[in-house]
């Protein structure tokens, strides 16, 4: 598969402290890409970097052979990438219909209707609470609408951050096999995630990050069935 999205040795932080330090990797299109490693190893600050919420102070980052380095997340929407950040990011005293449609405000208001509904037929759940507020769906339904609200822009790459935090297993899974359709029809996912078990099920790559910097670049199924790796890079043991 080819790279959608490169990095080549990037550094970048916050302030005077760096996190990335002179990062390269790259995410494949039509895969699901999984970012894991500890915890300050840099996962998140790959998203923000790649989604202009971080300006790096080095190196260069492509998306489809552009360089895209330091773009406003503006101008990232506009290319086709959306970001569902980690933790709760809707307007809990509105409506999911009205969440949805701020969601939309940047689509041209003619293609707003048929976008919505091509949004609510992926999730019919949705559909019946269009008129609830979000602050009263439970956590994995508030996960899918933020989905929802970003495949309104009918994004050609997801970035997503920790989509597991706060929710039960039977409510991962969901959202993990929702993940793996996008995949399956086109739509790239990078992915951040703690769960990583769970993850690895639905992805197609994993790249382990450790101080900034790429540790491993492994098929994920093959990841998942090494129980060394399991028990170096899970925190398992090798039998669990």
């Amino acid at each position: 598969m080819s790279s959608l999205i490169t990095f080549e040795r990037v550094v970048a932080g916050y302030g005077s402290l760096t996190i990335l330090n002179e990062l390269s990797l790259d995410a494949r299109a039509g895969e699901i890409t999984l970012l894991i490693g500890p915890n300050g190893a840099g996962k998140s600050t790959v998203l923000k970097t790649f989604f202009g919420l971080l300006r790096p102070s080095a190196g260069r980052i492509t998306f489809r052979d552009q360089d895209v380095t330091g773009l406003r997340p503006a101008d990232l929407l506009r290319q086709g990438v959306a970001f569902v950040p980690q933790g709760r990011n809707l307007f809990g005293s509105l409506s999911l219909l009205h969440n949805l449609e701020l969601g939309a405000v940047t689509v041209p208001r003619a293609e707003r209707a048929g976008r919505m509904e091509e949004v609510l037929d992926r999730f019919p759940h949705l559909r019946e609470r269009l008129t609830s507020m979000a602050s009263s769906l439970s956590g994995g339904e508030q996960k899918q609408l933020e989905i929802a609200r970003a495949l309104l822009l009918r994004p050609s790459v997801i970035l997503i951050d920790e989509p597991s935090i706060g929710l039960s297993p039977i409510i991962n899974q969901t959202v993990f096999r929702l993940l793996r359709g996008l995949a399956d029809t086109g739509t790239s996912v990078l992915m951040v995630e703690q769960n990583v078990r769970s993850a690895l099920t639905v992805s197609d790559r994993v790249l382990l990050l450790e101080s900034g910097r790429l540790m491993l670049d492994s098929p994920a199924a093959k990841l998942l069935d090494d129980p060394d790796l399991n028990r170096v890079f899970l925190g398992r043991p090798a039998n669990a």
